[in-house]
């Protein structure tokens, strides 16, 4: 276990999927204008401006002490950069990297792993909104004070069948991951995770060990759509390798997935108007 309490934090998110279930779509669905708030400086409120559904993750991983985010793009997202630039603007340092293994998103994050190897990082989904705004600082005061090298931010399924369900036992450690089941008598989501230097170096690990299988699943003909790996099939071999998983739950959290036609809707039409600016 890394000594958190020594260790910059820094946040990695994945853009590189095609968001072909909300196709088409003008622009990358990570910088989709979802809501409106006030950009300003010191105690000035600042001007009313659009806001990209990235726009709320990116703050939030600022809010958990985060200056440092990897945004790992896949082939044709340029919009993406060309929107966010250096990050300034969101009191952020962002640096972007291109993944050529499009099997889904734990290749997608290994891409940044290699420069993250002395930090703890904050994950999240740029298409995925949710509250709390400061969920990041509890999943680290749980790490903290814990000593374990994974936290996973736990939010009520809103539609368990699109998501990684979670066991937990009375201690609130993640038992085991279900991905997407048809049906599940559990209650909770993961959608955020902080994880140390150790956790990064086998995730690298692990991902290497699988690779073959997965670009084989992945390239299969029988497979259609094309058979994705996921971030749960990770925490699911950690969990199989005997790492301790802790967890958060946001029994009050809320949040939307804006990657189906729907779910966009539901988020575009109750989007918060002018509120608070957490980007200064």
């Amino acid at each position: 276990m890394t000594d958190s309490r020594q260790t910059t934090c820094c946040g990695i998110i994945p853009a590189a999927g095609r968001g072909s279930r909300v196709q088409p779509l003008p622009v990358s669905k990570e910088i989709f204008p979802v809501g409106f708030s006030r950009w300003g400086r010191g105690g000035d409120p600042g001007e009313l401006r659009p806001r990209v559904a990235a726009d709320y993750l990116l703050a939030r991983m600022r809010r958990g002490g985060a200056r440092r985010v990897f945004v790992v793009l896949g082939q044709g997202k340029w919009d993406i950069p060309a929107y966010f630039g250096s990050g300034e603007s969101r009191d952020l340092e962002l640096a972007y990297l291109l993944t050529e293994r499009p099997y889904g998103a734990p290749y997608t994050v290994g891409q940044a792993l290699p420069f993250v190897a002395d930090q703890i990082v904050l994950f999240g989904f740029p298409d995925i909104l949710f509250e709390p705004a400061d969920a990041f600082a509890h999943l680290l005061t749980h790490m903290r004070d814990t000593g374990v090298d994974i936290v996973l931010g736990l939010f009520p399924a809103v539609n368990p069948h699109k998501m990684d369900m979670v066991t937990l036992d009375a201690a609130d450690r993640v038992g085991n991951i279900v991905i997407k089941p048809v049906h599940s008598d559990q209650r909770y989501t993961w959608l955020i995770a902080a994880w140390t230097p150790a956790f990064s170096q086998f995730m690298q690990a692990f991902l290497h060990q699988q690779e073959d299988v997965v670009r084989d699943r992945y390239h299969d003909t029988r497979n259609r759509p094309q058979a994705e790996y996921y971030m749960g099939d990770v925490l699911q071999g950690a969990l199989s390798s005997g790492w301790a998983v802790a967890a958060v739950r946001f029994d009050k959290g809320t949040y939307v997935d804006i990657g189906t036609p729907e779910d966009l809707y539901l988020a575009v039409s109750s989007a918060q108007m002018g509120g608070e600016n957490d980007h200064r």
